[in-house]
């Protein structure tokens, strides 16, 4: 058995920017890191003697005997891509829901093109591992998906992607063992209770990054990006927390204007919810709509934090610095 282990994300600053709609045309750059949460894909290599050639497992089975009558997408079109010569038991499992904000198709499809570089005995970078997963979704599957998931996907870590045409630059970002501790310790997840597919809630949105009539806020998004770096690197953790929490708040004042599926009356209420009871600041993840909320939250308002939001679900969660990984084999 030869099982991949791939990190979620949550990207802090400049989501919006990582698209090719807009990237082509100026700078794009994003800054958020893999966490401690992942999507597992283990695989079998199946006997020719039964009688189906692939089983999978996810939140349906499915047994067919030909590539083609697979039903999950990704699965269906890798195998097919790659020309996947073996019959195949692949069962998915994850942490947390999937449609809910966390990078969790492109986590999907990064472990998948592991796996299957595995299976085939092809050495590949983390590098190839990012660019083959957005050749998936966006040219295989013509999804409507930005370029920063597949990179904090493979690589892991706290990281600056900047996108400039058709280079893609990793920058880590430096941290003190105290700021970095701080920051750590303080990232929480509140689910909204509602899941939904990304590519179709950003269609507004993208219509109007095509026109240019959200420049303005994805210029915003961008700068807030090359501040948070210097805020993230500084030496003084009460500083960065206090400066970092409120661009957060910033970045999601903005984010919700670049279209109106971002957020809703309940989200905004339970967003409310959070920074009265404690939180820094904090944002939606993903395109909108759902998910999960991330919330910057200080150990010392931890306590009344999760007294005043009880009846939430509440999840801390860590840095991954490892990315996608072979777990066995």
């Amino acid at each position: 058995m030869i099982v991949s282990r791939t990190p979620l994300r949550v990207s802090f600053f400049g989501g919006g920017t990582d698209y090719p709609e807009y990237f082509s045309r100026s700078r794009g750059a994003v800054l958020g890191m893999a966490i401690n949460k992942y999507v597992y894909i283990s695989c079998l290599c199946l006997a020719s003697i039964l009688d189906y050639r692939y089983r999978l497992s996810y939140s349906k089975v499915e047994m067919v005997s030909d590539v083609d009558e697979i039903q999950h997408p990704v699965v269906r079109n890798v195998i097919n891509h790659f020309k996947v010569g073996e019959a195949l038991d692949l069962s998915i499992m994850a942490d947390l829901p999937a449609r809910s904000g966390l990078g969790s198709s492109s986590s999907f499809t990064v472990g998948l093109l592991n796996l299957i570089a595995t299976i085939q005995r092809r050495q590949i970078t983390k590098l190839d591992l990012a660019r083959q997963a957005v050749f998936v979704e966006r040219e295989l599957l013509k999804e409507n998906v930005g370029v920063q998931d597949q990179y904090h996907a493979a690589f892991g870590g706290l990281n600056r992607f900047d996108f400039e045409g058709q280079r893609t630059r990793i920058t880590p970002i430096q941290m003190t063992e105290p700021c970095h501790t701080a920051l750590t310790s303080s990232l929480f997840l509140l689910y909204t209770g509602v899941t939904r597919f990304a590519s179709k809630t950003l269609d507004e949105q993208m219509e109007r990054t095509k026109s240019g009539a959200v420049d303005n806020d994805l210029s915003h998004l961008l700068a807030l990006t090359d501040q948070a770096v210097d805020v993230l690197e500084g030496a003084d953790e009460d500083r960065m927390m206090a400066h970092f929490g409120e661009m957060l708040h910033d970045g999601w004042e903005t984010k919700k204007r670049l279209s109106s599926k971002v957020s809703n009356p309940e989200i905004d209420a339970l967003y409310a919810a959070a920074r009265e009871a404690g939180a820094l600041g904090g944002k939606l993840c993903g395109a909108g709509s759902g998910g999960f909320l991330l919330m910057l939250v200080p150990p010392d308002r931890q306590k009344r934090f999760n007294e005043t939001l009880k009846n939430a679900a509440i999840i801390p969660i860590g840095l991954d610095t490892a990315g996608s990984t072979i777990l066995t084999g």
